[in-house]
């Protein structure tokens, strides 16, 4: 018994050097700013639309594979300077089918440009050079 005692004392100072060192930096897994908001009901879907002028939707749903490729594009866009007056927002289309009907969504993933609370332009599937050009049209509007 005597011999597990340093051990136990070791971990308890170790435990109390990370624990203090938690407390002085604080790690976060995930990016300060949230810049591509979800939107989890029709109701915060149309908060975003009406609270800004230049919106884009990505309508996706967690089966899609393309869905999932694009995601991390539409991330790093969202985060340039080049488009940092273009509102981003996503939904899942699984979660609201009221909604993806009355946009007429068909295929995933459908991305939906919005000026002013009007649907200006729309994309239908995983295209980077397609998705930046659209962004860049939305943003000179």
């Amino acid at each position: 018994m005597n011999a597990l005692a340093p051990r136990t004392m070791a971990s308890s100072r170790y435990a109390l050097r990370t624990s203090a060192l938690a407390a002085v930096r604080q790690f976060h897994s995930t990016p300060s700013r949230l810049v591509v908001h979800h939107a989890p009901n029709e109701k915060t879907f149309r908060n975003h639309l009406a609270q800004n002028d230049n919106v884009i939707v990505d309508c996706f749903a967690d089966w899609c594979g393309p869905c999932k490729a694009i995601s991390p594009i539409l991330e790093k866009l969202s985060e340039t300077d080049e488009f940092k007056q273009i509102h981003f927002v996503k939904f899942d289309v699984d979660e609201l089918p009221a909604l993806s009907q009355e946009l007429g969504v068909r295929a995933m993933p459908t991305f939906f440009f919005f000026k002013d609370g009007k649907k200006v332009d729309e994309m239908v599937g995983a295209n980077p050079g397609g998705l930046t050009t659209k962004l860049k049209l939305l943003s000179q509007r």
